[in-house]
């Protein structure tokens, strides 16, 4: 029988708006790496991803709300009480809930229960993907079984989580994890920052499989008279930011043939489609909705402009590094994005990208500015292009979290 020992806990499975979780994944798993994956939801996405069909790992469901399954979880919690750790993990879920009483917080330690009650009994390790509530049920599991944890970081699970909890989660006095991997600079200081030992926050760049892309195409210079096709790919949800985008066209001059593509789902969907009808402008809009992989890169191939208007939300959500950047660079698309978080890490302004202020009129005036110059995009795409290749491959990260990973699994071996 092939040994898994090691459980990755995410928050779905497969989710479409997380293809870099399901990147990751796969590089492990052809690395040598063995795991189960135990998902804290069931699928919703309609469509899936290439990557998803490529993954040999055992995909686990836990109760994705403990009255769907009373009697597993039931069986789950006698069983734990007799685990070496159930003192000590029940403690720090009283401590929790002292500070967050909510059924979220009831439902992870539930869930934590379940988990080590059936995890197989040669894991070593557990590694949750978020550091918010797939970190708290890999915690709790931990505690309960003896197991080391880590944990991957991205971006509204550090924004958005309170500090007691992430100190707590990142302090090995408090049962924190034993190494934790961010895939930004912005992201890994702030949590260095935070932690007891700022030697275990790796910064981890997702990288972009370049294996699964088509080369660049070979764009034709266009015509600063012909239609300006533009497109963008993203949830919508606040810290996108297509509100202002949608304001931002509502401003472009009317000479101007512009068209603009959505490729994404999201809880704003009607509110920005109502926007976008009450300028007037709905006609020069496709709305495409949830796309799999190879519609994606096909919209690329014919835009002109890719635009991704982030920004910080209201609750402190932010965008990391949108993976989408590096794919519009992988096919020579020149960016429009803002200067939020991480995407300077990746984007620099005049250089390889422009980036804007969010505000419609800033918008508009970057957009009209790559219209009216035919060879502005070409430049900056061609720079982002050669950045990706050079800086922001998926290889060096996937090294670096294999020997992590297997550097854990090693204090139980």
């Amino acid at each position: 029988m092939t040994q898994t020992p090691l459980a990755v806990v995410v928050k779905g499975w497969p989710r479409l708006s997380e293809t870099f979780i399901a990147q990751e994944l796969v590089a492990l798993e052809e690395a040598g790496l063995r795991f189960d994956i135990w998902s804290l939801r069931h699928p919703t996405d309609v469509k899936t991803h290439p990557l998803h069909d490529r993954l040999r790992a055992k995909v686990r469901y836990l109760p994705e709300y403990l009255r769907d399954d009373p009697a597993r979880v039931a069986a789950a919690r006698e069983a734990a009480q007799s685990m070496p750790g159930y003192a000590q993990a029940f403690d720090a879920f009283e401590r929790d809930l002292a500070r967050d009483d909510t059924p979220n917080r009831r439902r992870r330690f539930g869930q934590a229960c379940v988990m080590a009650h059936e995890l197989p009994a040669d894991t070593r390790g557990i590694y949750a993907h978020f550091l918010h509530t797939p970190s708290s049920v890999a915690r709790y599991a931990a505690i309960l079984r003896d197991l080391p944890w880590g944990f991957s970081a991205h971006a509204k699970d550090i924004w958005t989580s309170p500090e007691w909890e992430l100190r707590e989660k990142l302090d090995p006095a408090t049962h924190g994890a034993a190494f934790g991997a961010t895939c930004t600079e912005f992201g890994a200081k702030h949590l260095r920052d935070l932690a007891a030992d700022p030697g275990r926050i790796d910064l981890v760049y997702h990288g972009l499989d370049l294996s699964r892309f088509p080369d660049a195409p070979i764009r034709a210079t266009r015509s600063p008279a012909a239609p300006f096709q533009m497109m963008s790919v993203g949830r919508m949800v606040e810290k996108k930011g297509f509100d202002n985008l949608i304001d931002a066209l509502a401003l472009l001059p009317k000479t101007l043939d512009w068209h603009w593509t959505h490729i994404g789902g999201g809880t704003l969907s009607d509110e920005m489609k109502k926007r976008a009808r009450d300028h007037g402008i709905n006609d020069r809009i496709i709305w495409r909705g949830a796309c799999d992989q190879p519609e994606v890169i096909a919209e690329m191939r014919k835009a002109d402009l890719f635009v991704l208007p982030s920004r910080i939300a209201k609750d402190g959500d932010r965008d990391g590094l949108p993976n989408v950047l590096m794919e519009a660079a992988s096919q020579k698309l020149p960016i429009l994005s803002t200067p939020v978080s991480a995407i300077p890490e990746f984007i620099d302004s005049g250089v390889s990208g422009i980036l804007s202020d969010d505000a419609p009129a800033a918008l508009a005036g970057a957009m009209q500015d790559f219209a009216a110059d035919p060879d502005l995009g070409p430049r900056l795409a061609e720079a982002a292009h050669t950045r990706l290749h050079a800086e922001f491959t998926m290889a060096p990260g996937i090294r670096q979290l294999h020997q992590r990973l297997g550097a854990m699994l090693a204090l139980t071996a």
